[in-house]
C-alpha cells in the first residue's frame, strides 16, 4: 500500500549506506512520528533509499520530551511488533537523541541513558549558544566509556561564525553526525553552507536522515536523485562510519 506513495516519474536512488543513527520515528513520543502508522510509512521509505537498520533517537528534552527509559522502551516494542506484522524487513535499535540540559544531568548521574549498540550517545546542543561545560561533560563521558556524537552541529549558528570551535571538539573526540536534509536547504542557507564545510573539510563522521514525517522523507529521497548529490556522495563517501557503528 505504502510503496505507491513513494513511486516517483524518476529512478529510485539508495544512499550509499544502511544505517540510519539519527530519526524520529518511533510514535507518540515527540514531534516525530505520531502513529504506528506514519512510523511504518517512515520506515518503508528508509527501506526504499537502501537503510535496513535504524536508530531510533526520539528527543529527551526538559519539559517538553521528558522521555524515560520506560515511556521509549513501551513504544519500541509496539513499533517492533508491528514491523513484524507488516513483513517490514528492517533492523530497529532503540536510543534517544539528548538535549544536554537539566534534565539530562538527572538521567546521566542516575545512569539512565540509553547508548547505541557499542556505547554511542548521541547528543543535542542548546539552538542558542553552546553549553558552558560542554568540553568538560564530553571529556567525562568519554572517560566513562561513551562515544559522543554531536547531533547536527551544521545547525547551531554560533558555530558557523567561529569553525576552529569544530576542529576543536572534532579533535577532542566529539564525532559529527550532519543531517542529509540541511544539505537541501531545509534548514536554512547558513546550516547548508555550514554541511558542505563540513563536507569539504572531511569532518562528517555520520549522516542522518533526522526524519520527523514523511515530507522529510520525500525531501531527502528529491535530494538524493540531484546532481548535487551525485557529485558530493563519492567525496564524503570515506569518512561516513554509518554502517560501522552497529557491528
Amino acid at each position: 500500500m505504502f510503496g505507491k506513495l513513494f513511486r516517483r516519474n524518476r529512478e529510485q536512488v539508495k544512499l550509499f549506506y544502511h544505517t540510519d543513527i539519527h530519526s524520529h520515528i518511533l510514535p507518540g513520543v515527540d514531534h516525530g512520528s505520531q502513529s504506528i502508522e506514519q512510523s511504518l510509512e517512515m520506515l518503508e521509505a528508509e527501506l526504499q533509499m537502501g537503510i535496513d537498520r535504524v536508530v531510533l533517537t526520539s528527543h529527551v528534552t526538559a519539559m517538553t520530551f521528558e522521555n524515560t527509559r520506560e515511556s521509549l522502551m513501551d513504544s519500541f516494542l509496539k513499533l517492533k511488533d508491528a514491523v513484524t506484522d507488516a513483513g517490514l524487513e528492517i533492523d530497529l535499535y532503540l536510543s534517544a537523541e539528548y538535549r544536554m540540559d537539566e534534565y539530562f544531568d538527572k538521567e546521566y548521574a542516575a545512569d539512565h541513558l540509553i547508548p547505541f549498540p557499542g556505547n554511542y550517545i548521541l547528543l543535542e546542543n542548546s539552538f542558542q549558544q553552546e553549553l558552558m561545560n560542554l568540553d568538560d561533560l564530553l571529556f567525562d563521558m568519554q572517560v566513562k566509556g561513551y562515544k559522543t556524537i554531536l547531533a547536527h552541529p551544521e545547525r547551531y549558528t554560533y558555530y558557523s561564525r567561529r569553525r576552529k570551535r569544530y576542529e576543536q571538539l572534532h579533535n577532542a573526540g566529539a564525532r559529527f553526525q550532519v543531517n542529509i536534509l540541511s544539505f537541501t536547504g531545509y534548514f536554512g542557507e547558513e546550516a547548508r553552507e555550514s554541511a558542505l564545510w563540513f563536507a569539504r573539510n572531511g569532518m562528517i563522521d555520520y549522516l542522518g536522515s533526522d526524519m520527523h514525517n514523511v515530507k522529510h522523507a520525500h525531501i531527502i529521497m528529491d535530494y538524493i536523485s540531484s546532481k548535487e548529490w551525485k557529485k558530493l556522495s563519492p567525496e564524503i563517501a570515506n569518512t561516513v562510519k554509518n554502517d560501522m557503528i552497529i557491528s
